[in-house]
Formats: structure tokens, C-alpha cells, sequence
């Protein structure tokens, strides 16, 4: 007994992937079987809302098959499968059907999201670009405050040793500023980045600022409110727009709001209980034990059930609109997983009423349609939450594939990203080979790991390695900034940076010693982007896949561009009709190109 069935196909799922609430949705089970379809045989659509009764439904028999038509009415996550007879049909390699054991049996998921739901369109077709603002340049200096270190040695070695408490303090700074990226605007426009996306920049001790002191104001380090309005207002004219870090789940213990060390003229939550933000904190012991993100005393976590801190972030002149009166554009949320769902459907309400074009991107490692996070199931992409995530699951995939030349991963995880997520959210992913919170893309890609970050301080790539993983680099830049989404480049990664795990990953960005060739490259595909709607809202289509070579059409009514990556050793050819250009190398062909091994490319139809 033979039968097709995948939601990603139109003919199976009349709405592929996500869809909005009140949609009529028809699930077609195809015969394939060279013998006849019995006519004893009947097919029950099985099916459930997450958490609830499976209810199943028998389907209509069709001249090659069986049917059944549902109308969805409530948000939230749905499951299914097939009965065949006494059989489980359920979702297989890249969302194709398969008998399986009912013990082994995995269920396709139906994510429906609210029909109001929508995501900036300004986003979608970008380019992005990640800087960690105290590395990426310097314009001018700034005051430093006790107990802070200011570097002279632009491009050294940050610190990294535990002093002799056993922490590590992240107090040196090498002096990046505002200005300095201001200054840098022309570059990034080179690059085709249309949205720059910043790590903190609010007061704070620490360099990476990630334990704010005050949410208010911008650190001196990085300069004054002015060199952020005058940032926002020069990128603008670019075409740049600037999307914020915030930091919600908690504070730094050296700030207003909870002032362990006495440094702020606030009455500050470790000082008495009488302080204005003492319910904004969890004190098990008054006042050194208290919660704080994954035990680290010095980033005290934050209750968001607090009237008056939601008064402080969503209020009128709160936190949210006091930095979108100032020009940006959305936020990136730091560890979306600890803010609840009530805080985050507040905290869309606030920044939609205030600029509903602004975007609101969520730091979720794995599949955000259906994350559990601390037992519960969340809520991101139904509609009144996040507009989008980082995209670790497709770097992760990516890598895998450039690294061993195999496509299953890649494939599988784009089946589930289509079938799973709204494509409104599709559109605009954040799509990530590398940031902060992770080595650099060039060096996963050399491949050499370090027992400890000793060797890690120490550790650069032969010239023979650094130009063998550069071209890996170019491979993965293919395909992050083609596939659905839109690439996000980490500030130096155009520029052949190295660098293991953090503070590594965040050395300074070397201005003298230029890689033209990698340079070059990311302009030309942030170019291909600019001139085409493709990648904006364009369907995506496998056309071939086999173990090690995979090509794909992004398409829209108007056009088509078709992109081959070629991770094999074996060489292949396409034929077309037509004559077609291709993209990286500006080369015409008719009818046919050869596909070498270790080779990538775009094309698309000039006649």
C-alpha cells in the first residue's frame, strides 16, 4: 500500500504551512499504489489541539484518494496523522508521509496565528548587521568610570582570567562608540545592510552591558543621547534603520534599580525594602539571596509580574516608547524564554501602538512554533507576540551541511521551518551564521578545537587553513542570504575575523588588514538582494536534492532566481530553457550549466 501526502505541497495542504485563524483548510491522501485502491479501505484524519481530546475524523473517498475539509477557529498549535485501515501514517523525512509503529509515530503540526497578525515589510528583503558596539570602532574618547578599564591597544587581547574571587569581571573596554559607528554608516551601506542591530548600549559596568544600569540612558562610554539621535538620524539617510538590544529579564546588581554597591543616588532593592523596586526582585534571604539569571549574582532576575515594572517598560515615556520616540525600529529581546507570555503580549501591544511597523525579534535557540520553556508550551508565533526569532536552527544546519557535505539536515530543518512558522515570520528570520554568544563563523569553519580558553586566547588558523575555510564561509554565505529569511552578518565576519567562544568572538574589528576578496563578496551578495523582490516574500522550491548537492528557486509572479550549492565531489549539470546570467560571476549561458564540485551560484532567466 502506497500513499503521498505532504503539507508543503499545495495538492495535500491547501494552506501550506502556518495559517491565520478562521482559515478552511482541505488535507488530500494520494493513492499511489500501482494496484487499485481497495474499496473496503477507509482513512480517518486523526487530529487534536495541543493539550486536548484526539478526535478522529473519517475522510472522503476521492478517485485517487481521500479528503477532509476543517475550518480552524482558535489560535494555538494543532497535531495529526492518518489512519490507514490499521495503520499509522505519520510525518517522515522532510515532511513526506510514512507508515510507521505507532510507538515511533511522529505527528505533523498545524500552527494557526491570529488573522490581524502582520511583520514589518520594510524588514523583509534586508540585510542586517550585528555589532557589539564596544569593538566595532572608535571615534573620539569618552569618560570612564571607576572600576572600569580603558584599553589603549585597539585590536589586544581581551580579558578573560577569573580575578581571585573566580569571577570574571568583563570590566576592560577597548572605547567603540556611537560616533565610531556613525562613522562607519558608508560601510555598511556597501555592504547592503539596511538593519543595524546593536548589543546594549544602556549604562551598565560590564563591556558586553548586558547587566544595564539604567535603561534610560545611554552608556558614556558609547557617548550621549545626541550621538544616538545623530546615529539614527545619519543611518536613516542611508536607509539604515537600528533595532536595540533589550534586556528585560534582569538588571545588573551595579544599577538604579537595585544598587548593591551604592553607586547610584537611588534607594535601590538590595539597599531596603522600603526601595521603589524591591517587588521588582525575588529576595529568598533579604538581602543577598535572591534569584538571578542562571545564579549569576551580579544579573539579578527580574519579577515581570510587578505592576511597577511593567509600569517602567510599557508606561507612557516608559522604557519601550522612550527609545522609539528616539527613531529606532524594534527590538531584539534578550533570553526570550524567561519573559512570559503575558509579559511579551504586553510588551507587542506597547511598541505595535507606539510604531506598528517596528519589529520585535526573539532570542529562541530552537523551534519557536513549539518551544516548552520551564514546562510550558510558549507562545511566540501565534500571532501576538514575536514578529521573528533568531534562526539558530538553520545555522546550525548550514554548518552541518558545509562542513560534511550532506544535505539531510538542511533540508529537514527548512521542511520544518516552512511547515511550522507563520510565513510572515518566514520573511523576516534573523538568519544567523554567528554572533556574540557563539565562535566565529570562520573558525568553526577551521576546524581546529581548543581544551580551554588558555589555548583558545592563543589559537589562529595557518594561512592554508584560513583560506580553505574561507571559501567554506562563502558557501554559507550563499545560502544565508537566499534562503527565506534575512541574513544577519556579525560585525567582522566580512572581514575574515577568528575567534572562539565569547570573549573571543568579540575582539575588535581590524580597520588596517582588510580581507578584499571575503569583502567583496558580501557586497556582492547584499547587491543580488537589493535587486530583487525574491528575496523580500518569494516562495521557496527544492527542484533537486541528493546526498551532497542541493538547488533551489526562489520565485515570485514576476521572476524567478534559481541557486545551486554543490557540496560534493561529484559534478552535475542543469539544463534550462533559455538563456540565463549568473549572479556572482556575471557569466551568460544557454541551456546548460555545469555544476563543479565544491561549487555555489544564482541564476536567473534573461531570455
Amino acid at each position: 500500500m502506497q500513499l503521498y501526502f505532504n503539507p508543503l505541497d499545495k495538492a495535500c495542504k491547501s494552506r501550506t504551512g502556518a495559517f491565520p485563524r478562521g482559515s478552511l483548510v482541505t488535507f488530500r491522501l494520494y493513492w499511489t499504489d500501482s494496484n487499485k485502491m481497495p474499496d473496503t479501505l477507509d482513512a480517518r484524519f486523526v487530529f487534536w489541539q495541543d493539550g486536548k481530546e484526539r478526535t478522529p475524523l473519517s475522510m472522503h473517498r476521492t478517485e485517487n484518494g481521500f479528503c477532509v475539509t476543517l475550518r480552524f477557529h482558535q489560535t494555538g498549535l494543532y497535531f495529526y496523522y492518518f489512519r490507514i485501515a490499521d495503520e499509522y501514517f505519520g510525518c517522515g523525512n522532510f515532511r513526506n508521509g510514512a507508515f510507521m509503529p505507532q510507538v515511533n509515530l511522529v505527528s505533523w503540526q498545524i500552527t494557526v496565528y491570529d488573522e490581524e497578525y502582520h511583520t514589518p515589510e520594510w524588514m523583509k528583503g534586508g540585510v542586517m548587521y550585528q555589532i557589539f558596539p564596544d569593538r566595532f570602532n572608535k571615534d573620539g574618547d569618552y569618560p570612564v568610570r571607576e572600576g572600569k578599564i580603558l584599553r589603549n591597544d585597539w585590536g589586544g587581547l581581551p580579558s578573560y582570567r577569573p580575578n581571585e574571587a573566580g569571577k570574571v569581571l568583563n570590566n576592560d573596554f577597548f572605547g567603540g562608540n556611537l560616533n565610531g559607528i556613525t562613522e562607519k554608516l558608508d560601510y555598511l551601506q556597501s555592504l547592503g545592510v539596511t538593519v543595524l542591530y546593536l548589543n546594549p548600549v544602556f549604562e551598565a559596568y560590564s563591556n558586553h552591558r548586558y547587566d544595564t544600569g539604567d535603561y534610560l540612558k545611554i552608556d558614556p562610554l558609547l557617548g550621549t543621547e545626541q550621538d544616538f539621535d545623530r546615529l539614527t538620524e545619519e543611518a536613516g539617510k542611508r536607509g539604515i534603520r537600528i533595532i536595540l538590544d533589550a534586556v528585560l529579564n534582569h538588571t545588573g546588581s551595579d544599577s538604579r534599580y537595585f544598587n548593591k554597591y551604592g553607586h547610584y543616588d537611588s534607594l535601590g532593592a538590595y539597599q531596603s525594602q522600603s526601595s521603589p523596586y524591591y517587588d521588582w526582585y525575588h529576595f529568598q534571604s533579604f538581602p543577598n539571596t535572591y534569584d538571578s539569571w542562571w545564579g549569576i549574582d551580579t544579573l539579578p532576575a527580574v519579577n515581570e509580574a510587578s505592576p511597577s515594572y511593567q509600569q517602567f517598560i510599557f508606561g507612557q515615556e516608559g522604557v519601550l516608547q522612550h527609545w522609539l520616540n528616539h527613531g529606532i525600529s524594534g527590538y531584539r529581546l534578550d533570553v526570550a524564554d524567561e519573559l512570559p507570555d503575558f509579559f511579551l503580549e504586553k510588551l507587542r501591544k506597547t511598541v505595535k501602538e507606539v510604531s506598528p511597523e517596528a519589529v520585535i525579534i526573539g532570542e529562541v535557540w530552537e523551534d519557536a512554533s513549539n518551544k516548552i520553556a520551564y514546562s510550558e508550551r510558549r507562545k511566540y508565533l501565534q500571532g501576538n507576540e514575536l514578529d521573528s526569532v533568531m534562526n539558530y536552527p538553520l545555522k546550525d544546519a548550514i554548518i552541518h551541511f558545509v562542513q560534511t557535505g550532506k544535505t539531510f539536515q538542511l533540508r529537514e530543518t527548512l521542511s520544518m521551518l516552512l511547515d511550522n512558522y507563520p510565513k510572515e515570520t518566514v520573511d523576516c528570520l534573523m538568519n544567523i551564521l554567528g554572533t556574540h554568544d557563539t565562535p566565529r563563523i570562520l573558525t568553526v569553519f577551521g576546524g581546529k578545537t581548543c581544551s580551554g580558553k588558555d589555548e583558545m586566547a592563543v589559537t589562529f588558523m595557518t594561512e592554508r587553513d584560513k583560506a580553505r575555510a574561507k571559501q567554506q564561509v562563502m558557501m554559507a554565505a550563499v545560502l544565508q542570504f537566499t534562503l527565506p529569511g534575512v541574513p544577519c552578518i556579525y560585525y567582522g565576519d566580512e572581514n575574515a575575523m577568528e575567534g572562539y567562544q565569547d570573549p573571543f568572538c568579540r575582539r575588535c574589528f581590524d580597520w588596517i588588514n582588510t580581507d578584499e576578496e571575503l569583502l567583496a563578496f558580501y557586497q556582492k551578495l547584499g547587491q543580488i538582494r537589493r535587486q530583487s523582490d525574491v528575496f523580500r516574500n518569494g516562495e521557496y522550491r527544492e527542484i533537486f536534492a541528493d546526498s551532497g548537492c542541493l538547488v533551489y528557486e526562489r520565485r515570485t509572479a514576476e521572476e524567478a532566481i534559481y541557486v545551486w550549492v554543490n557540496n560534493s565531489h561529484g559534478e552535475y549539470s542543469i539544463h534550462a530553457d533559455g538563456t540565463y546570467r549568473e549572479l556572482l560571476t556575471d557569466t551568460i549561458f544557454s541551456d546548460r550549466l555545469e555544476c563543479r564540485p565544491k561549487s555555489y551560484g544564482l541564476f536567473r532567466k534573461i531570455k
